[in-house]
């Protein structure tokens, strides 16, 4: 294992002899889950990649080393202070010799024909940036089981008004020519949330492509740890995304439109989330007000119907929740 600490400026060794793809790999708190990821690279039927792993100043460093060491030759291990995901990525993209970066966050685990597949779509038209697959979704949530695809859809062409309308969801495990990254600037160092929905804006604005294949080629792992879980904190994020775009990019008026409504949707959800979070600690008048705001856009008999239960018996709808999870979803869908 190679290591090196703080942002190691290994792309100057791009050329002669550099591999093919650079699998980014950043790592907080995940020491029980890297080992199964780093074996789904290994695993790769395409063997022309390196793989750097990055501890952005994890809590678990000791256990986190513990799982790196049986792939001690075999990686690049960088360290450095915490500074969240995108530091990390950048970090890892900064050190990254291959003219393609394939990002690979440490929860999930790639089909053995990833990186091939990915990199012969690539290979096929030039003229593609940022590529993402479909993936299988799995773990301790409703939604596994599904496709990546079914549950967040893609149709049409990728530009940044069909990423606002919601016409198409970027899968996370992207293969990208790292060129494109760079010239795009990077992740916001800034964002420790929805990133990566920045980053393909500035990418589409600044002329780069961004395409997609459905061929299921990652396992996707949603639990309830993972920032995606966290509706609040994500959509608060998102709408922070929307504010920069709506600053510092040229948008279309049809664009502006797509922002705003966007921002309007982040904005119910969030809403709608914070109601579900009060209900769950015990504050049922907070929860009836910031459903009855979120509803005032989703315009649902369902949310309706939850706001005037929680009005009239706050504890039988608490009950009706547990046993939804217990007999339903069999999982913890309260936060």
């Amino acid at each position: 294992m190679t290591e090196a600490a703080g942002s190691l400026a290994r792309g100057d060794e791009r050329g002669a002899g550099a591999p093919a793809v650079s699998v980014v790999v950043p790592a907080y708190n995940v020491a029980r889950y890297i080992a199964g990821a780093l074996d789904s690279v290994f695993a790769q039927t395409f063997e022309d990649y390196e793989v750097i792993v990055i501890n952005d100043g994890s809590p678990d460093t000791p256990e986190l080393e513990h799982a790196l060491e049986p792939y001690r030759g075999r990686l690049i291990y960088l360290r450095q202070e915490n500074g969240g995901v995108s530091a990390a990525r950048n970090a890892g993209i900064r050190a990254a010799r291959g003219e393609f970066v394939a990002h690979l966050d440490p929860d999930d685990l790639w089909e053995p024909e990833y990186l091939a597949a990915q990199l012969e779509a690539l290979g096929r038209d030039p003229a593609v940036d940022v590529l993402y697959p479909n993936a299988l979704i799995f773990g301790d949530a409703p939604e596994a089981g599904r496709e990546f695809m079914d549950w967040c859809p893609s149709e049409g062409e990728v530009t940044v008004e069909a990423l606002l309308r919601q016409r198409c969801h970027v899968m996370c495990s992207v293969t990208a020519r790292r060129e494109a990254l760079v010239r795009a600037g990077l992740f916001d160092e800034g964002l420790r949330c929805s990133e990566d929905f920045d980053l393909w804006l500035r990418v589409l604005k600044g002329g780069g492509r961004i395409a997609y294949q459905r061929r299921v080629l990652v396992r996707y792992r949603r639990h309830a740890a993972s920032h995606t879980a966290d509706f609040v904190w994500l959509n608060t994020s998102l709408l922070r995304v929307l504010d920069k775009a709506e600053r510092t990019l040229e948008l279309t008026p049809g664009e502006r439109e797509a922002l705003e409504g966007m921002r309007r949707h982040a904005r119910a959800t969030l809403e709608l989330n914070e109601g579900k979070r009060a209900f769950f600690r015990g504050d049922a008048r907070v929860a009836v007000a910031s459903l009855s705001a979120a509803n005032a856009y989703f315009k649902s008999r369902r949310i309706a119907c939850v706001v005037l239960l929680m009005r009239l018996s706050p504890k039988l709808l608490r009950r009706a929740y547990d046993a939804r999870d217990r007999f339903v979803w069999r999982a913890d869908t309260k936060f």
